[in-house]
């Protein structure tokens, strides 16, 4: 990591945390060190405090087209507490997470019951049962077990023994649906983990007609020399996707003085990056199998990687976006990934990207979702932090508009 980061630079992330129906309930704030939480959320007396600004931006979303904010989970360093150096943060909107190493710490347990008293809500992360902690467990609203390192019965074991304290339990690295849902039967409330991008894929399964339609259009729409003509004929081909785009077009989004009645003139009215992005959207959300936050995720990556690639002057920008957006496809549409890409019309660089990460647009895939993922240490030393934090902030803004005028 470079010398930017050692003065402080901030680096955040979000990562998703669900309920049983895989709805986003909160999301996880990832940071690096105690000293970035501190730039990143300290109050600013002269305007509305940075942890508000911070906590909007990166818990505000769109869901089911409603616009709503979730808490965020962040995550504390007992020392913090102790000498009173946390950031000022609204109560209502956080979850303080604790890593409790010492359980008979009494200032730390006071302070923690205090926390508790003025509206906070305490979380105990990497927990693993024992009595010793009877007293931690009693003032904690919310306990973080890691799940990837339990077998299914020490799974269920420490349900069962937590049960008595009525904290709600929160599985943290589920990496399967298998696990999900042992989790789920074992009495877990709350859920995070890879396991969303991971599709329970369907011996044999092919892509429909009308999906491949859609990547057909999208195919097209890379193609500088498409015209408004062409893409016509390719979308009116599906009525829903037709339908989708003529109400898009026509919503507040816009505020058009008139009626958009042709697909055409649609087209000319966007222009072609604007046309791309909503069928894009519309093919994201297409299957209502999936939870909003895999279209979230995946929609805030190709963003990130198309506004990356745009300021680093590469060609074939949109590509960047069809590559983030893409790496995830092959989990909306329950098949692998191999499957997919000799099933799609796709570019020969977009296939070699996300199929080998290979090319320009492999390499940055591969920084994008390191970065969404908090794994930093895995970017080169020499990436342009403040890009990459800019880029996220806005692309997660991009992503909440979009899906909220989906539903205009």
């Amino acid at each position: 990591m470079d010398s930017n980061t050692e003065r402080g630079q901030p680096l955040l992330a979000r990562q998703p945390i669900f309920d049983h129906q895989q709805r986003v309930i909160a999301y996880d704030l990832l940071y690096k060190e105690d000293e970035h939480l501190n730039a990143m959320l300290q109050t600013d007396p002269e305007a509305e405090s940075s942890s508000e600004v911070i906590l909007h931006a990166y818990t505000s979303i769109s869901d089911q087209g409603e616009v709503k904010r979730v808490p965020a989970f962040i995550q504390i360093a007992p020392r913090m507490i102790l000498e009173g150096t946390m950031p000022t943060l609204p109560a209502k909107q956080v979850v303080i997470c604790i890593r409790l190493t010492e359980p008979g710490n009494m200032d730390l347990l006071r302070a923690l019951h205090k926390m508790s008293k003025d509206g906070y809500r305490i979380a105990l992360t990497d927990f693993r049962f024992s009595p010793e902690y009877d007293t931690a467990l009693k003032i904690a609203k919310i306990i973080k077990i890691d799940v990837g390192q339990l077998d299914r019965e020490e799974i269920r074991r420490q349900a069962e023994l937590l049960a008595p304290y009525k904290s709600t339990l929160l599985a943290t690295n589920i990496t399967s649906f298998d696990t999900l849902e042992h989790c789920i039967e074992s009495g877990y409330k709350l859920f995070q983990g890879s396991f969303l991008s991971k599709p329970k894929v369907v011996k044999g399964r092919k892509v429909n007609a009308n999906q491949i339609a859609l990547m057909q259009l999208m195919q097209e729409l890379q193609k500088p020399n498409a015209t408004p003509e062409k893409l016509e004929d390719l979308i009116i081909r599906d009525p829903i996707l037709t339908y989708k785009l003529l109400r898009i077009v026509n919503s507040a989004a816009y505020s058009l003085v008139r009626q958009v009645e042709s697909i055409a003139e649609a087209v000319v009215l966007l222009g072609m990056e604007q046309i791309r992005k909503w069928a894009t959207l519309i093919a994201m959300t297409a299957n209502r199998d999936k939870p909003e936050e895999l279209t979230r995720i995946l929609l805030t990556r190709g963003h990130m990687c198309e506004m990356i690639a745009l300021s680093e002057h590469q060609p074939n920008p949109s590509g960047f976006f069809m590559v983030g957006m893409m790496s995830g496809l092959h989990a909306m549409l329950d098949i692998d990934q191999e499957t997919l890409l000799e099933q799609l019309p796709l570019g020969e660089d977009i296939k070699a990207a996300l199929a080998r990460g290979e090319g320009k647009m492999g390499q940055l895939l591969r920084q994008v979702i390191a970065y969404e993922s908090g794994d930093w240490d895995q970017l080169p030393s020499d990436f342009d932090i403040s890009l990459y934090e800019a880029t996220y902030r806005h692309s997660l803004k991009w992503t909440k508009e979009s899906m909220q005028a989906m539903y205009e």
